[in-house]
């Protein structure tokens, strides 16, 4: 079950920076984490300071 990032995405680019498989980019107005390459691991949801990262 991969992660994905809500509405409440600041775009500060924490988890994106953070993530060890590099599966979250710049989006058009947020961050989005592609479902294929993320590996659940919950980093990018403890790294973010709004809590925007949820398991989907």
């Amino acid at each position: 079950m991969a992660y994905r990032i809500t509405d409440a995405c600041i775009s500060c680019g924490a988890c994106a920076a953070e993530c060890p498989v590099e599966a979250i980019k710049e989006g058009g107005s947020q961050y989005e984490i592609d479902a294929n390459v993320c590996i659940d691991c919950g980093t990018c949801a403890d790294t973010c300071p709004v809590d925007a990262p949820v398991a989907d």
